[in-house]
């Protein structure tokens, strides 16, 4: 299975350009011109920390070389808006800290500074989290977490002395306060502090269900912040419980041949719910890598290894040498006011294409074996 694993990586980078990446399919689909985003990024961060584990510079050189077509001399990157105020396009920059660190140039480290003007400025809700985008005003969604705050912790650590610790750790809080169903013991998608979107329930602000990939980077947002914040109460106090909690809950909903997780994680009876890889893959990553921290117990690392080896044996399939990891949603998300389509039914969530050999569910398939090859060096 592992040298299965090795030569679709291969093959995906093999395949891949800066110009044209095949693992963006949504670039792809609707013709965007090449642009900093989190799907690059998040295949760069694992392909990165399959580097750091193997220290194969394959890995490392296609990093550098794709990096270094958005990144320029005076720190500026291609197609990088920051008036559009998205946290998708913090997502990226994470991967500077390393490449600086490797190579010591510093258009990567104008390029972190770039960024964190982005921090500096994001809106935030009434609340204090981040707005999700511009075009969502007063909006949280789980992904944002994921996608803005382990730049921002990773800042924090390595360039202003840990000051803003506790605006990270208060931005968790008041996604717990808000968004967690203790009952169903899940997160919601997303929520509105204005609740006045018209996916959101006009009491409560949330939106309808529970999204599987949604949870999956608030997981993985957990597990990546802990790995670059420098403070051991907190994560004893704070970080480790929110995870298992969470762990937990989504455990109880586990399917128990396959080991995956559904799409809408919680209707799995439902006419045209399905498993689905990518949140699958990230929940595999932060059950693994939250041992690894010692967030979770050892015991949690039987269930890390049977979603991993689920998914391969469920989706990642070969036919005449081709190697492809299908079961991945290409995307979902809430709103904004002129596509009702996305109101977060349960209609919508499972409307969405299936596809194979997306970021989104590769890079966690990627970070989770990262993860496997830890363990089997112990």
């Amino acid at each position: 299975m592992y040298l299965l694993i090795d030569r679709f990586i291969d093959k995906l980078i093999t395949e891949s350009t800066p110009e044209r990446p095949i693992w963006n399919i949504e670039a792809l689909k609707h013709g965007k011109p090449a642009h900093w985003n989190y799907i690059d990024g998040c295949m760069m961060t694992s392909l990165l920390e399959l580097y750091h584990e193997t220290q194969d510079p394959k890995y490392l050189n296609f990093v550098k070389t794709f990096i270094d077509y958005y990144v320029y001399e005076d720190g500026t990157i291609r197609g990088y808006q920051i008036e559009n105020f998205s946290t998708d396009d913090i997502c990226e920059s994470r991967v500077l800290f390393d490449l600086y660190e490797i190579f010591k140039e510093e258009k990567y480290l104008k390029a972190i500074e770039l960024t964190y003007t982005h921090i500096k400025k994001q809106p935030r809700t009434k609340e204090g989290n981040f707005w999700h985008k511009k075009i969502y005003p007063n909006q949280v969604w789980l992904d944002g977490l994921f996608m803005a705050q382990p730049f921002y912790t990773r800042y924090e650590t390595l360039r202003n002395q840990k000051r803003n610790y506790q605006d990270i750790t208060n931005q968790f809080q008041n996604v717990r306060n808000l968004m967690f169903n203790p009952l169903k013991k899940l997160y919601y998608h997303g929520y509105d502090s204005s609740k006045s979107i018209f996916w959101a329930d006009p009491v409560t602000g949330l939106s309808k269900n529970f999204w599987l990939r949604a949870m999956g980077w608030y997981v993985v947002a957990i597990v990546d912040v802990m790995s670059y914040m420098d403070d051991e109460s907190v994560k004893t106090s704070f970080f480790s419980p929110l995870l298992k909690e969470i762990v937990d809950g989504l455990l109880s909903y586990q399917d128990p041949a396959s080991k995956l997780f559904y799409q809408v994680v919680d209707l799995k009876d439902e006419r045209g719910n399905y498993l689905e890889a990518s949140g699958s893959a990230l929940f595999a990553y932060a059950i693994l890598k939250g041992v690894r921290l010692g967030l979770l117990d050892a015991s949690y690392v039987s269930f890390g290894l049977e979603i991993f080896e689920g998914i391969t044996k469920t989706y990642l399939s070969e036919k005449d040498g081709d190697l492809n990891l299908g079961g991945i949603c290409l995307v979902a998300g809430l709103g904004p006011e002129n596509n009702l389509r996305r109101d977060g039914s349960f209609a919508y969530y499972i409307s969405e294409p299936i596809v194979e050999n997306d970021a989104k569910g590769v890079a966690p398939l990627i970070m989770a074996y990262t993860e496997v090859k830890k363990l089997i060096k112990k």
